[in-house]
């Protein structure tokens, strides 16, 4: 008798219990997760920008300078050409690959007497913007 309870399977009672339960779990825990995304995207932006930051300085203090806004941020995957030509590139490079933001944008880029600007637009791609739409800026972390 035993073993032919045991093929039965689960009753309709047992099946409705585990989906309350699963129920609950996700009402505690989804809106958590969910409101979560843009906030995880803000991260990973400021993340990169301060990773390009650095590379960009040790670029600087490869090269008396960084890349000008025409060489751009390709100057830390592959020796610039064109003016200022860089002193003592890295025969490796850099970097591997350059990040693009978690919108799928590239961060932006431009040199200006011997600073630089770095950010991400955003999640409109566009200048300017507020909240999720708003630019990222690595002068501003």
């Amino acid at each position: 008798m035993n073993a032919k309870r045991r093929a039965r399977g689960f009753t309709l009672i047992e099946i409705m219990v585990v989906v309350v339960i699963i129920g609950i779990l996700g009402a505690l825990f989804v809106p958590n997760i969910i409101g979560r995304g843009d906030q995880a995207r803000r991260t990973a932006v400021e993340n990169d920008l301060r990773s390009i930051g650095a590379t960009l300085d040790l670029y600087r203090l490869d090269n008396a300078h960084y890349p000008s806004t025409s060489q751009g941020l390709q100057a830390l995957v592959e020796k610039p050409d064109g003016y200022p030509e860089p002193r003592n590139y890295s025969p490796d490079g850099y970097a591997k690959k350059l990040p693009t933001d978690p919108w799928g944008s590239p961060y932006v880029y431009a040199a200006n007497e011997g600073r630089f600007e770095l950010y991400s637009l955003g999640a409109d791609g566009t200048e300017g913007g507020e909240g999720n739409s708003a630019d990222i800026r690595y002068n501003e972390l």
